[in-house]
């Protein structure tokens, strides 16, 4: 009795606490977030900024008072997250809160409001905010229940809302295109609304990348400045909005989740959707705190074994394509082997026996075995090539794929999206379709396609995941008629169901997401994979801007960058294999040629490149990234960044000149993020000529007078005087670069 009398005291405590209303305030080490709530009224947002109390907040006058989670129905006039067709037809719907939960788990604070509407009460949205306490990262996303027994149609369903209380604020993102991915850009947020978006439908990175960052003083500086900075974690198409009203005084609305486009979303009776999670850090010191915090997130806590480091590795397809041969594959594995590396990838070309994939894109995707005529020894007899040398082997899948010259698609030609009164519309090859993941016999055999492999190849380290198609066609063969429009949400709860699947069969196995480059570039794939394929575009100068954009928001450990051949395939440029090494080594450094066409030179030089990154690697891929010198800005012809330990015992800085001419002044270097209280011996990691390094070589230079007043690199900014056996190119002086390893004595 006495147990159960405590218990109701409780209760009515926790119902009387938000019988009027309440402030709720969430904290990170540095952030804070404040709403307010009260039974049978709206959720209203009052905060996002600087660890803040309620004295700090409330008596300094910049509290709002913003309703959180604005539905169509009341205020009609504004924008709204929700908008909601009820089974009677009405689509007006008023959210007020009913209950208020709150919880600890896993390092995280959360919170969840529970909204229901008022003229539909069966109709509720479970809105959760959770902070981390060990780094200044929250997550926000929404539940959409129908409690019901008749259908709910979701027509607008936002897995956040975010006021923002400034008048002028400096947008920045990342877009471009296939082979020109991650491109900068600036722009002030001016009346009116801005969208990011992609409609692709099975890639959300097309064109616009699913992330952001918001100076909310007018400017955004990589050192100054308070910026927000948010990232959509779906798999699918993403719509994050920017409504600037400021003419009448309102603040700016940031709305984010899944792209309403053709998804109108039939939310049966007692069924719920939960919507991907928005990512959501605050800095007071420009965009590269924004950046190491989200960094220092995914690594910890979001990317599959995110604190590992990864392996060096060459990969087939820009030296051979698809001539893939058990002879060929195993000399590209022994010179590799020789050169220093650690894995090697199989890519397209080794499948198919009655569609040969020889030297064609047409035929032959989801047929996944081994191509006989290829590869007569099997796959086995290649890993264990590779075991013999030393290295781990891997392979190339792209299994949510079919050819319609395939014994697959003559098998199951229902499997497919397509529309049965339209001509399909193909992808690569121009037969190349995709197929329904909404469908459990598809979810099934993706499964399998990795399951299998992995049984009848117990060695297989590492897969290359490709995805090369976007949903042209948006009807489901599986799917009612009545639910057609669910098919951009439901494709990729099926897929999410099957990697959840993979995992959990394979739970260590390295897995890299590729889709014609970067377009799969999102937080949402991260839980199942453990890299990202930053571009198909190889060409050292390109991949300065590709991976240096990439770096915003995502981590150096998941980006691969891979040296190429000393003529680039896509560019035909030439350049210099030293500067070609060091801009891989920004990232996860690999290999995309055939080492054998290497000059002897070039050789010697790529073993001590590899050597050096070994020692390196903890830095580069664990380390905080601070952006020195972009290659945006002055006269874009050098820039600079570095990787520093936690600690600032050691640091590795990237300095790099694209363009060379006559009497260019010094370029000084400012390093960051070292203790100012230390001296720090430097070394450049494989110089040009071996043992005979940079002029700063062997410098031991204290950390406030590295930041404070930095250093020049004379070899910046003078012509190169001497000729090397793989230099000799005839734009050598444009190319130019170093690796500085920074020791704490």
């Amino acid at each position: 009795m006495k147990k159960l009398l405590t218990t109701l005291c409780l209760l009515f405590l926790a119902l009387t606490a938000v019988a009027k209303e309440s402030n709720y305030l969430l904290s990170t080490p540095n952030t804070t977030l404040c709403l307010s709530a009260e039974v049978g009224k709206p959720l209203y947002f009052r905060y996002y900024g600087t660890k803040a109390d309620s004295d700090d907040i409330f008596s300094s006058h910049r509290a709002m008072k913003w309703q959180a989670f604005r539905s169509f129905g009341t205020h009609c006039s504004d924008y709204h997250a929700v908008l909601v067709k009820h089974a009677d037809g009405d689509n007006a719907t008023n959210l007020v809160v009913e209950a208020v939960e709150r919880k600890t788990e896993n390092g995280l604070d959360c919170l969840a409001f529970t909204l229901k509407d008022i003229a539909h009460p069966t109709f509720k949205v479970v809105v959760h905010y959770d902070a981390y306490t060990d780094c200044d990262v929250m997550k926000l996303w929404a539940e959409y229940i129908n409690e019901g027994k008749k259908p709910v149609y979701l027509q607008k369903y936002m897995s956040m809302c975010l006021p923002v209380k400034s008048q002028d604020c400096m947008l920045f993102h990342i877009d471009g295109f296939h082979g020109n991915e991650n491109n900068e850009n600036y722009e002030k947020l001016g009346e009116g609304i801005k969208i990011l978006s992609t409609q692709d439908g099975g890639r959300p990175s097309v064109h616009h990348n699913a992330s952001f960052m918001l100076g909310t003083d007018g400017h955004l500086s990589e050192t100054e400045g308070n910026v927000i900075a948010g990232s959509l974690a779906w798999t699918g198409n993403f719509h994050i909005e920017f409504v600037n009203n400021r003419i009448s005084g309102n603040p700016i609305q940031i709305f984010a989740g899944i792209n309403p486009t053709g998804a109108d979303y039939t939310l049966d009776g007692k069924k719920s959707l939960v919507t991907p999670q928005f990512i959501l850090t605050y800095s007071t010191k420009g965009k590269g705190q924004a950046t190491r915090n989200l960094h220092y997130w995914a690594r910890h806590h979001h990317i599959l074994q995110g604190t590992h480091t990864r392996e060096i590795l060459l990969n087939s397809w820009e030296g051979v394509r698809q001539d893939i041969t058990q002879d060929g594959m195993n000399d590209m594995m022994s010179d590799f082997a020789r050169l220093g590396g650690e894995m090697f990838v199989m890519d397209d070309g080794w499948f198919g026996n009655k569609y040969i994939r020889d030297n064609s894109d047409k035929g032959g995707l989801g047929d996944w075995q081994v191509c006989k005529q290829k590869l007569p020894l099997g796959i086995g007899k290649l890993v264990e090539y590779a075991s013999s040398k030393g290295l781990k082997f891997g392979i190339w899948i792209e299994p949510e794929m079919v050819n319609t010259y395939s014994e697959l698609y003559e098998k199951h030609p229902d499997w497919v999206l397509r529309h049965e009164a339209f001509e399909p519309t193909y992808g690569r090859g121009k037969t190349q379709m995709l197929l329904d993941m909404t469908n459990p016999e598809v979810q099934d055999f993706v499964f399998g396609v990795v399951d299998n492999l992995m049984k009848e190849n117990p060695g297989i380290e590492y897969i290359k995941w490709d995805h090369n198609m976007c949903m042209f066609n948006a009807q489901s063969q599986y799917l009612p008629k009545s639910k057609q429009s669910n098919l951009y949400v439901d494709h990729h709860l099926g897929l999410q169901k099957t990697l959840k699947r993979i995992r959990t069969a394979y739970p260590t196995l390295k897995i890299q997401l590729c889709a014609s480059g970067g377009y799969r570039m999102n937080y949402g794939y991260l839980p199942y994979f453990q890299e990202l394929w930053t571009s198909d575009q190889t060409d050292a100068l390109h991949r300065i801007y590709i991976q240096w954009g990439a770096l915003n928001f995502y981590p150096a450990n998941i980006l691969a960058a891979h040296v190429c051949s000393t003529q680039n395939k896509y560019t035909q440029r030439r350049v210099p294999v030293k500067f070609r090494f060091d801009v891989a080594s920004m990232c996860r450094l690999g290999m995309e040629m055939v080492p054998a066409q290497l000059t002897e030179a070039e050789q010697e030089y790529a073993t001590r490149a590899i050597e050096a990154y070994k020692s390196l690697r903890p830095t580069i891929q664990q380390g905080d990234l601070y952006k020195l010198v972009s290659p945006y800005e002055g006269n874009r012809d050098w820039c600079s960044l570095m990787y520093v330990e936690p600690d600032k015992s050691r640091a590795v800085a990237f300095v790099y000149r694209m363009v060379f001419t006559r009497q260019m002044p010094d370029r000084i270097i400012k390093f960051q993020g070292l203790d100012p209280n230390r001296k720090y011996l430097l070394r450049e990691a494989a110089p040009e000529v071996k043992d005979k390094p940079m002029a700063l070589d062997g410098k031991i230079v204290s950390g406030r007078y590295l930041m404070e007043e930095g250093v020049v690199i004379p070899e910046l900014t003078k012509k190169s005087s001497r000729r090397t056996p793989y230099n000799d190119i005839r734009d050598m002086n444009d190319f130019r670069s170093h690796i500085i390893e920074l020791i704490a004595q």
